[in-house]
């Protein structure tokens, strides 16, 4: 009887957003390696959801911001920040930002120069799936330095995956007219959710569409290595506003019904998408070598 009460509270909790002491204790024991198990973490990042105490870390490690060995953290960190300066002074000598700028488009103009992509013709004031991930990420992270690669890493864990952007839209579509027929034709014919609209969501990971505390849970996912999570939070996020978009006859008005949607909503359409990609096997891409973050 014992047994069968804890686990009816430990699935309470998973359901309103708390996380068993059980999990936060495994997590714990496995932090506490020197070296740290990136499998692991993976596999945890995959049943679970990171308490935000450990986030920082856990992103920082999967992402291969710093490596396995816990003594080598802060000399690799304090790399990290110097990079961050040396990006910033560079910058700014070039003339190609000033202060003027917002800390996204900053850090934008820093990505594209450290990925050798940086040109004279970029707009760094237009929005992009990057600043986007900047934005959001802000609401967690302080330390600029941290900020800044966990955006990058971020990010382009969503570029790896462009390859396979073709075959999840395939899978959304088809998953949408099964699970609710009535709204993919009414969004077909009319026009309002197309596979553009879609990647756009995929490339930014839907920062700027969800609340951060929702958006953290799903991220957790991608860190663990499944970028077909983003498949089930289209589904769900679709569904959840069916009666409002059933109303829309174009596209501009289905963004203005989906966008800026309550924090409590967000998290109802993150524990929705998870549950639901929970319920399809949980199906993987996984990037067993994650890229070196300086590259």
């Amino acid at each position: 009887m014992a047994v069968d009460e804890r686990n009816f509270r430990s699935a309470y909790y998973e359901k309103v957003g708390f996380k068993s002491v059980e999990e936060k204790k495994s997590l714990e024991i496995l932090l506490k390696e020197k070296t740290l198990d990136r499998v692991k973490l993976k596999q945890f990042c995959l049943r679970f959801s990171v308490p935000s105490v450990y986030r920082n870390l856990v992103w920082k490690v999967l992402l291969d911001i710093i490596p396995p060995h816990v003594n080598c953290h802060p000399f690799v960190m304090d790399q990290r920040r110097q990079e961050c300066k040396n990006m910033i002074h560079s910058l700014h000598v070039m003339r190609v930002v000033d202060s003027t700028m917002s800390k996204p488009q900053l850090m934008y103009a820093m990505y594209l120069l450290q990925t050798k992509k940086l040109r004279f013709s970029v707009n760094l004031r237009v929005e992009n799936g990057f600043t986007q991930i900047v934005q959001s990420l802000q609401q967690f992270f302080e330390d600029d330095a941290d900020l800044y690669w966990l955006a990058k890493c971020l990010y382009a864990n969503t570029q790896r995956f462009k390859q396979d952007i073709p075959k999840l839209i395939e899978a959304t579509n088809a998953l949408l007219e099964k699970e609710d027929s009535t709204l993919y034709k009414h969004l077909k014919k009319c026009e309002i959710i197309n596979d553009f609209l879609i990647e756009r969501w995929f490339d930014s990971s839907f920062a700027g569409l969800l609340k951060e505390t929702a958006l953290a849970r799903i991220w957790d996912k991608l860190c663990g290595g499944s970028c077909s999570i983003l498949v089930f939070v289209v589904i769900i996020l679709l569904t959840n506003q069916r009666h409002k978009l059933l109303r829309c006859t174009d596209s501009r008005n289905a963004m203005e019904c989906i966008s800026n949607l309550p924090e409590e909503t967000a998290e109802i359409i993150a524990n929705k998408a998870i549950e639901m990609w929970q319920q399809h096997g949980s199906p993987l891409t996984v990037h067993d070598k994650p890229k070196p973050a300086n590259t």
